[in-house]
């Protein structure tokens, strides 16, 4: 469903013959009438494109080995007997009703009048799309431009797709000389997911086109980055933080020289604007931070401090950040309350916390929270302990302050059973993200005393103070 709400033209859904939950899986896809193409991987055997045709997918993705590697070493076959397989599984497919993208396999190390003569058979069954694939990454931008300016040129009238691994990392370099070069579709993944090394990231294709090469697609820009945490999240498999366009880092700055010419004029910094891929810019305190980034950071909490404050909260988090701690935006707000002598302002604490968990229970949480004078109380359930006193957590403050956890990371700062542990989360209101941390030798505690953290800086506001000391 996001994929479809973020403008994808085709869903490669899944292998239908790869097992009966896959298919199972393929088939509620196709029933529910999104505006996309689903679409099922298959080989060039009857039985899987059966699996296809029971599945319900509008389409096939027909994989059939096209470099005598993989048709004599993997399929112990001659090229005739590819051939005969790709006319009659082509025919077979399109017979099915099915719109048949015929893929060669491990195209870039084939013969390539071998290749052109496996395509023309596919064409001549009536394939709707030809797309080689570049199956263990090997072409660079320009074999790429090369390889598929060729193909463009023998079949000036097909549907020609590209499909690149990122074992030399370049398959987002390749997919765009690819395009560059005639080719009209492109296959990608969210957050670059696939095989080994992985495929071309969705995102990164899409921004690069847009923004250096101004070629708009069908895909909302806007909704790239809240797509990316919910395929990291549903797939477990965490974004590295420097990934391009949806890492956590990639709209974060630090160095005082960046922050301060970030302020000023944020393309100083800033080649992509956050907003374009659903993204906000962050200013992160550390022993590289300047004045400017810390009196920012500060100010978009409500603390506006003097020059004689600010001296010293720059000091204290340079000597932190130089002892090798990492400075959240939670101790750097501790750190200013500090400094400045102001009262205590947390909106939410702690009055009780019971989890319960085992083999045979599921695991529930019971929260009792202070909001400002005020006691909620909720309980939810969740995939274990942690999960489900956060749950609970949030079910408490969300009916007051739509708060969002964005990441979750845990480290275990002492060896041992009764290893101190130490959580750090990133949480989201609106357009403003912080970080907090949390450590103790329970998990579940050092979770929440992370999340209600990072919680009571989103809803902090010193305002009202600022005045009552007499700042204007």
């Amino acid at each position: 469903m996001q994929l479809d709400k973020l403008g994808v033209d085709i869903i490669e859904a899944g292998f239908a013959a790869a097992s009966q939950g896959e298919m199972e899986a393929i088939s509620l896809i196709s029933k529910e009438n999104l505006r996309a193409e689903i679409c099922s991987f298959a080989r060039g055997v009857k039985k899987d494109i059966d699996a296809v045709v029971k599945s319900g997918a509008d389409s096939v993705f027909l994989v059939i080995p096209s470099s005598d590697l993989h048709i004599q070493r993997k399929l112990k076959k001659t090229r005739n007997e590819i051939l005969e397989m790709t006319a009659k599984s082509v025919r077979y497919a399109k017979d099915a009703g099915l719109t048949v993208e015929l893929g060669p396999e491990d195209a870039t190390r084939a013969d390539m009048e071998f290749l052109k003569e496996m395509i023309t058979k596919g064409i001549s069954e009536d394939a709707d799309r030809v797309t080689p694939c570049d199956t263990v990454g090997i072409l660079t931008p320009e074999k790429t431009y090369k390889f598929y300016s060729e193909l463009r040129e023998a079949f000036p009238e097909i549907t020609l797709g590209a499909h690149c691994h990122d074992d030399f990392g370049m398959a987002v370099a390749n997919s765009i000389a690819a395009l560059k070069a005639g080719a009209d579709e492109v296959h990608v993944t969210m957050n670059g997911l696939g095989e080994r090394a992985g495929n071309a990231a969705l995102e990164e294709v899409v921004v690069s086109l847009k923004l250096l090469y101004g070629v708009e697609t069908s895909i909302k820009t806007e909704s790239l980055y809240d797509t990316s945490l919910l395929v990291s999240r549903l797939t477990g498999i965490p974004v590295q933080p420097n990934k391009a366009i949806v890492g956590e880092n990639a709209f974060v700055h630090e160095s005082g020289i960046h922050t301060h010419a970030i302020l000023s004029e944020p393309s100083t910094y800033e080649p992509i604007p956050p907003e374009i891929v659903g993204r906000t810019r962050r200013l992160a305190v550390g022993k590289h931070a300047g004045s400017s980034g810390i009196k920012a950071a500060l100010e978009e909490m409500g603390i506006h401090p003097s020059e004689e404050h600010l001296n010293e909260i720059f000091r204290r988090v340079k000597a932190l950040g130089d002892k090798g701690k990492l400075v959240t935006d939670a101790d750097l707000y501790a750190i200013a309350e500090s400094v400045m002598g102001l009262p205590d302002s947390r909106a939410i604490k702690l009055e009780e916390l019971t989890v319960v968990t085992g083999n045979k229970v599921t695991p529930t949480a019971s929260v009792r929270l202070n909001l400002n004078g005020n006691i909620l109380t909720e309980a939810a359930t969740g995939v274990g302990p942690v999960d489900a006193a956060m749950h609970a957590i949030r079910k408490a403050v969300s009916a007051v302050e739509p708060i969002r956890l964005e990441e979750y990371h845990v480290n275990a700062i002492t060896g041992g059973t009764d290893a101190l542990v130490e959580v750090i989360v990133r949480l989201r209101k609106g357009d403003r993200v912080v970080t907090s941390m949390g450590a103790h030798g329970d998990i579940v505690m050092a979770s929440v005393e992370a999340m209600l953290s990072g919680m009571n800086v989103l809803m902090s506001n010193h305002n009202a103070t600022k005045r009552q000391l007499g700042r204007p």
